[in-house]
């Protein structure tokens, strides 16, 4: 078995124009001192990398690296969840979706995705540079506006998105596998990955791709009420990346799961700082340990309640706390006995 990694930070959250959240050094060190030991990094914001220049320069990826190193911390992964988003939009999503491209790209759908196509690969070589074998990214959605089922879904019509989704994404998923890399798609609502069953069926459309694997992330699946624990022994061994954050659902005689348009803290389901909500993280751990989950545990702090610097501090804390440092050995092995077949034939009764 192996010891999870963490905590890491995915620090998307807490970038602004004020020191230490400022650039890649300020807020590496920020982070340390908060116990973190890596840090997840998005690749939008030219502050903290150049994702282009990561993949067209190993001698930049390198320098990015040492930064990073410099402050006691490692990189854990890179995330393109909103380059990502990009790669398969609705029509019915463009002006909301126009603000994650850059302005050059917008009210131009195809020239937006081409250029998310672009970073998506951009990405797998500078993950490559970096040294990373994992990457954190959404997949985006033709069908989101049709999940629930009114007017009724013209018969085809979730084959058809499947199979266009995987058209888009199997160049990059061929890319990423050249540089050794695996996708981890979060599983989230706004997503056509969304749950199991989604993401199974782009599996299928993807030819069971080697690389085309998850981000878990359980506060997602709360909300949508979803078995979180379970969803590790289905899909184990296509989890490579972890958001550690929490929820809770508490659903009321005005309110489901479908929060009736209301603001994050006047939902039945909404996130919560680590240790806040309903999710059972020492089960999560114990599942992950278990099954020998290769990656880190990061921090995503989205929390309705709690503001970020203390959803930090503490979240660092709480992490540390959860992660088993997995044993070597069997705690019986003091009362254990050599192979000796005389003997297990003897215990048998065989002889």
């Amino acid at each position: 078995m192996k010891t999870i990694k963490g905590p890491g930070i995915f620090i998307a959250q807490f970038i602004s124009d004020i020191p230490p959240y400022n650039n890649l050094k300020n807020i590496c060190q920020w982070a340390k001192s908060l116990g973190f030991t890596g840090v997840q990094l998005p690749t939008l914001d030219d502050r903290f990398i150049n994702l282009q220049k990561a993949a067209e320069s190993k001698t930049y990826a390198n320098e990015v690296k040492g930064t990073v190193n410099e402050c006691g911390l490692e990189i854990t992964e890179l995330s393109t969840h909103l380059q990502g988003q990009l790669i398969a939009v609705n029509p019915a999503y463009d002006v909301l979706f126009d603000g994650f491209a850059p302005q050059q790209f917008r009210n131009n759908p195809k020239a937006r995705t081409e250029w998310a196509v672009q970073q998506m690969k951009y990405a797998a070589k500078a993950s490559q540079n970096l040294g990373l074998n994992a990457h954190a990214t959404f997949s985006g959605s033709l069908l989101w506006h049709t999940f629930y089922p009114w007017p009724q879904r013209p018969e085809g019509l979730v084959e058809a998105g499947f199979k266009e989704l995987a058209k888009r994404w199997l160049p990059i998923l061929n890319e990423f596998d050249n540089c050794g890399v695996d996708v981890c798609y979060e599983i989230h609502p706004g997503e056509d990955l969304h749950d199991g069953i989604s993401y199974e069926m782009f599996l299928e459309e993807v030819n069971f791709h080697s690389r085309a694997c998850l981000l878990y992330d359980p506060s997602h699946f709360v909300l949508q009420c979803l078995d979180y624990l379970a969803y590790i022994d289905n899909y184990h061994s296509r989890i490579k990346a972890f958001h550690v954050k929490d929820a809770e659902f508490n659903s009321t005689g005005k309110q489901g799961v479908y929060g009736g348009y209301q603001s994050w803290i006047n939902r039945a389901g909404r996130f919560r700082s680590l240790g806040d909500g309903q999710v059972n993280f020492k089960a999560i751990f114990s599942k992950l340990a278990a099954y020998n989950y290769p990656g880190w545990a990061v921090l995503e702090w989205e929390c309705c309640l709690k503001n970020s610097e203390d959803g930090a501090s503490e979240g660092a804390q709480f992490i540390a706390k959860n992660i088993i440092h997995v044993t070597d050995k069997a705690f019986d092995d003091f009362a254990g006995t050599v192979k000796d077949e005389k003997l297990i034939n003897s215990v048998l009764g065989l002889e």
